[in-house]
């Protein structure tokens, strides 16, 4: 615990020297440019301190001519709390399987997961659909470019785009970062992205904090309330037998809880620091595996903040048998539905009472032939969340058909809005949503 008492204060130090710092104020996001100002000049610091074993470094070391940098027309930031945000996003879309995709290379990746390019026509027909929000899953560690885990600024410009585009429609936008947890319970080097260990602490740090640095700088003023920021996407102990569930005794789960829970206070203070709209703009924390099951647990507490505008994250394709389990159960029966409901009010209970709004960032039930069942999922599930001001984010990988005869012939087909056609595939499922979200 000693160790990561003292990270915690080299991080503190580090984001009080940020914090003197004025940032660059924005402009037109279509215009991006790379750095040219101090902006960047407090984050190029060595936060060191000596710890049990060693001595520890942390370099916040992008190279600053290559980061993007939001400097336009700063609009004012209108929300007072958390809640103000969360609960207008009323009902959401992940723009899954595109910039979340880890094939191909360099922009090449958005398609090469079978993906169509982004474009604005998308995204406008969505919002003319009725959906409120879009969640915009974006893999990083692929997109670093140098050995000081700068991000190609092609990339991020790309990405700027997109929630643009979004944000003309008047949608809410959560930017995350997503596939970048390691797959594997092993020593990780430069590149690999982060995983919740002790030892890898550092490395998972080095790369955390460089990202959401340049991400700070990329998205600021110019972006009042309907940008929100996500810090993590799923964190988890990948390859074990603990990658997809909490166990109290387990003192690697245990321990996989006390790294998250720094990495996303360090995290929090990292986007603070970064001055302008970031000091106040809602910032998502997931749990472990962005579980409910995970979060609900005492092991799991959420950051301090002083400006009190954090929201929680869960992830729920619930009850599993029903929404993704393949062949599983079809039929949507009265003990899912008290499932449903209990998480909800163990949402409500610990977080939503204490002033962190909830989001579910990502959910949907697989394909199996059987809309009216879907439709009636659908609806039940968000007129309970609704009930708690809890937007759902639907998960959407356009794989919609159905095919082949064995045990997996329903294997996450989450394919509801056709990107290429700009409609939905079944129109009912939609309205579902939007009749319980109004």
């Amino acid at each position: 615990m000693k160790k990561f008492l003292l990270l915690t204060v080299a991080f503190l130090m580090l984001s009080t020297a940020c914090s003197q710092k004025k940032k660059d104020i924005a402009k037109p996001a279509a215009n991006v440019e790379p750095v040219k100002t101090e902006a960047v000049e407090s984050v190029e610091k060595i936060a060191q301190t000596e710890i049990d074993d060693g001595s520890f470094h942390l370099t916040v070391h992008f190279n600053k001519e290559r980061a993007l940098i939001d400097n336009g027309t700063a609009k004012p930031y209108k929300a007072e709390t958390p809640f103000d945000v969360v609960t207008n996003m009323k009902n959401g879309w992940n723009l899954g399987n595109t910039f979340d995709a880890i094939g191909g290379s360099g922009n090449g990746s958005e398609t090469s997961w079978g993906m169509p390019y982004t474009t604005k026509e998308m995204i406008d027909e969505l919002a003319a659909s009725g959906i409120k929000s879009i969640r915009i899953p974006v893999s990083w560690v692929r997109h670093v470019e140098d050995k000081n885990y700068t991000i190609n600024p092609a990339w991020m410009k790309r990405v700027k785009e997109v929630v643009d585009w979004a944000i003309e429609n008047e949608m809410y936008v959560i930017l995350n970062s997503h596939h970048d947890c390691a797959g594997k319970n092993t020593a990780i080097k430069y590149g690999q992205g982060y995983y919740p260990t002790k030892q890898n602490s550092l490395e998972s740090l080095n790369f955390l904090v460089n990202l959401w640095e340049q991400i700070s700088l990329a998205f600021n003023n110019s972006y009042d309330e309907h940008l929100m920021f996500e810090v993590m996407n799923e964190p988890r102990l990948a390859g074990t037998n603990y990658e997809w569930w909490f166990d109290q005794n387990s003192s690697q789960c245990k321990e996989a809880a006390e790294v998250l829970n720094m990495w996303n206070q360090v995290l929090v203070d990292t986007i603070r620091s970064s001055g302008g709209n970031n000091a106040k703009r809602v910032i998502g924390i997931p749990g472990l595996q962005a579980s409910p099951d995970s979060s609900l647990k005492a092991e799991f507490v959420m950051p301090e903040d002083d400006a009190k505008m954090l929201a929680h994250s869960v992830h729920m394709y619930t009850p599993y048998s029903f929404a993704m389990e393949s062949p599983g159960e079809t039929v949507f029966t009265e003990a899912h539905k008290k499932n449903l409901v209990s998480y909800f009010e163990g949402l409500n209970y610990k977080f939503v009472k204490n002033g962190y709004p909830v989001y579910v960032g990502e959910y949907g039930a697989t394909n199996k032939n059987n809309l009216d069942q879907k439709v009636a999922w659908f609806s039940f599930f968000n007129k309970n969340a609704q009930k708690y001001g809890i937007p759902c984010f639907l998960w959407d990988n356009m794989q919609f058909k159905v095919t082949g005869t064995d045990g997996n012939r329903f294997n996450e087909k989450y394919g509801f809005y056709n990107r290429n056609t700009r409609t939905w595939f079944e129109p009912e499922i939609l309205a579902a949503i939007i009749e319980n979200t109004k």
